[in-house]
């Protein structure tokens, strides 16, 4: 079952405690007719997601509606057709920043369902992309309201996500996640909720997918990978408003690399040609030549070594005519030597150590933050020791634990847990040193 953040949302808003709602919903019950024992813990196996049965989900809408002193929808509690987790067109634009807004509500509540709620799959994970890639277009963005959005909050929205991914890149994404949230619902949302021409709408909701798409990083960072997703789903909602086809092909990237993550290698070859395909000439070199470069790793994990290479080749080619000054503020992240590491990667899966070392020691000679430039010592920290060089792997180890320190990153904890534990069956003297740096950078506190 899906978390109902909605209704959730709305409790917290009506200030209405689980037990109350129960017995406010009895009470309303009895006035139709109805014999009706709720208590807390029905409310929570709503929150759940559970629907309950008859016209309970009415009696739930004229209970909060009635506090909340405006009307309240099946759609507005999660008990509609749409459900709790949407970005579809059938709710509206409006009705999707509700549901968007009460999602960062919980988030920054640290409501612990959200942690663990799984990733979609199937349908309800594909049709965000599909929505995204075809018609009907967002034909107006604007919005009526007493306040008006100026280029100066567009600007501040901006400035946020440049600061929150340089905060990520530096800490990881649990220290950060809390502090994009915090931001999405204490700037953001009231922006969204204001009133703006159909410009300036599209400037906005622009800028907005690009902090939530930093909020969905964070998120899976944090390992929170069903989190992780539906604030990627929203980020390309927003792109789809915004009328920016660079800024969907981004978020998709970002689904393509979670896609690859969880080990669905067809679905990251699918989203990845969805994103070449609908982005077309609104898609930079730097973008292209990472959706190529994940589509090699998948097709190298799904055993087809002519698809790989060709996107191999692909992925380079593109690098080769990446323009820092030239690209979108997000594509930032594909830096030099990004290309080499993906590549690298690909070439262990089809077994050409040789090929893959070179790619690796590529990467590790070319700049990157910090936090890339762990993921990239740690690939060829694992390469130096299939090539039986244990004494090497432990420098380049020690320097990997070193940058490591201080990030609060799952992804990276993983990481490092997994060349510690190559590290300590090489039996080098030198390696198991580096691994006990290792540890050492492991015992920061998550």
């Amino acid at each position: 079952m899906e978390p109902n953040v909605l209704l959730e949302s709305l409790i917290d808003e009506a200030g209405v405690s689980r037990a109350g709602l129960a017995g406010h919903v009895n009470h309303a019950g009895r006035a139709r007719g109805l014999r009706l024992r709720y208590e807390h813990t029905a409310v929570a196996r709503w929150l759940k997601g559970q629907r309950p049965r008859g016209q309970v989900p009415d009696l739930i809408c004229e209970v909060l509606g009635s506090r909340l002193h405006r009307s309240v929808t099946l759609d507005d509690i999660g008990m509609g057709t749409s459900g709790a987790h949407t970005t579809s067109h059938g709710t509206g634009l409006s009705g999707f920043v509700e549901h968007a807004t009460a999602l960062w509500r919980s988030d920054e509540q640290q409501r612990a369902h959200l942690a663990t709620i799984p990733a979609v799959t199937g349908t309800t994970a594909v049709m965000p992309v599909w929505e995204w890639e075809n018609p009907p277009e967002d034909t107006d963005v604007s919005r009526p309201g007493p306040s008006r959005v100026g280029p100066a909050d567009i600007a501040m929205l901006r400035e946020a996500r440049a600061h929150y991914e340089l905060m990520y890149r530096k800490t990881g994404g649990i220290a950060t996640r809390a502090r994009v949230v915090g931001f999405l619902n204490a700037e953001t949302a009231p922006l969204l909720r204001a009133g703006y021409s159909d410009a300036t709408g599209r400037r906005l909701h622009r800028a907005t997918g690009g902090l939530v798409a930093v909020a969905g990083i964070c998120a899976y960072d944090s390992d929170a990978h069903g989190l992780a997703q539906r604030y990627f789903h929203q980020a390309l909602r927003l792109a789809k408003a915004s009328g920016d086809r660079g800024l969907g092909g981004y978020v998709i990237a970002l689904l393509v690399n979670q896609s690859l993550h969880l080990a669905d290698y067809r679905r990251s070859v699918a989203f990845a040609e969805a994103a070449l395909r609908a982005a077309g000439p609104h898609i930079s070199p730097a973008l292209a030549a990472d959706l190529y470069a994940m589509q090699a790793k998948a097709y190298a994990r799904l055993g087809d070594p002519r698809s790989a290479l060709e996107r191999i080749r692909r992925a380079e080619a593109e690098a080769g005519r990446i323009h820092p000054g030239r690209e979108p503020d997000e594509t930032g992240y594909v830096q030099p030597g990004l290309v080499n590491v993906q590549v690298a990667e690909a070439l262990l899966s089809l077994g050409d150590l040789t090929g893959a070392r070179e790619h690796a020691a590529a990467a590790v000679r070319s700049p990157a933050h910090d936090r890339g430039r762990v993921h990239r010592l740690a690939m060829l920290t694992h390469l130096e020791l299939l090539q039986g060089e244990a004494d090497k792997a432990a420098g380049t180890a020690s320097e990997m634990a070193e940058r490591a320190r201080g990030m609060e990153s799952r992804r990276l904890r993983d990481r490092l847990r997994s060349v510690r534990e190559h590290l300590a069956a090489s039996g080098s003297a030198d390696a198991e040193a580096a691994a006990g740096r290792i540890d050492g950078a492991l015992r920061v506190p998550l």
